[in-house]
């Protein structure tokens, strides 16, 4: 090899080893200061343009002035292991990619989802999932179960531009957040697979037929007590 190519070999290693370093501390720099720092927005909310952040931060609510029914209602309904995994519910995955049919939200947890819609888009791509894992490992590092929760609460959708628990009790049900019951936290849960087409507040037979299962899942973990966290 030419003394040129050691040079040009050099400069890419170098170069290579830069942008690693950058995407490296910028990803902590993402999800670290969470710890204390609340959203201002999310890559969801970015990219919806029937959303409005500031509503958001208006809305936002500690998971300690929350009803206590919400937060056991969304694990009953979106990731029952959320208190014990690092992160990746490995079980509900395996079972997932050996299914060809059926609903697979079950795979996803919700340190996933809260790192999909803090930073990422929807999709299926492997580089996009490739992120997701990797923001889901930062947040599992930096954030204590309870922040984690408190977070997704905060940011998730919940109607079409209804983002976060505060704003979403208001808009479906004309309550604050700490006010609403189990069967409201239910059907709240019920709709978080797909907030678009589904309301908490008009809920179909289906969404009410769901509420019902996830209010029956609730009990089954014994209710808010289940979290401890």
């Amino acid at each position: 090899m030419t003394p040129e190519q050691h040079s040009v070999l050099r400069r890419v290693a170098r170069w290579t080893g830069g942008v690693i370093a950058a995407f490296l501390a910028g990803s902590v720099l993402l999800t670290a200061p969470l710890r204390w720092v609340n959203p201002v927005t999310t890559s969801f909310i970015i990219q919806d343009e029937s959303a409005e952040a500031a509503t958001m931060r208006r809305h936002w609510t500690p998971l300690s002035s929350m009803s206590s029914a919400l937060p056991i209602a969304v694990v009953a309904s979106e990731d029952q292991k959320f208190p014990f995994h690092n992160g990746f519910d490995l079980e509900s995955l395996a079972d997932a990619m050996n299914e060809d049919t059926g609903r697979r939200r079950g795979a996803s947890t919700i340190t996933m989802q809260l790192a999909k819609n803090l930073y990422l888009w929807p999709g299926r791509s492997v580089f996009r999932k490739g992120l997701e894992a990797w923001f889901t490992v930062l947040l599992e590092v930096f954030l204590p179960k309870r922040r984690i929760l408190e977070l997704y609460l905060n940011v998730v959708e919940y109607g079409p531009g209804v983002y976060g628990a505060g704003h979403a009790a208001r808009f479906h049900f004309r309550r604050d957040v700490s006010e609403i019951g189990a069967g409201e936290a239910a059907l709240l849960a019920a709709v978080l697979p797909n907030p678009k087409r589904m309301s908490a507040g008009n809920a179909s037979p289906y969404v009410r037929s769901r509420a019902t299962e996830i209010a029956r899942q609730v009990r089954s973990l014994g209710g808010p007590a289940y979290l401890n966290l």
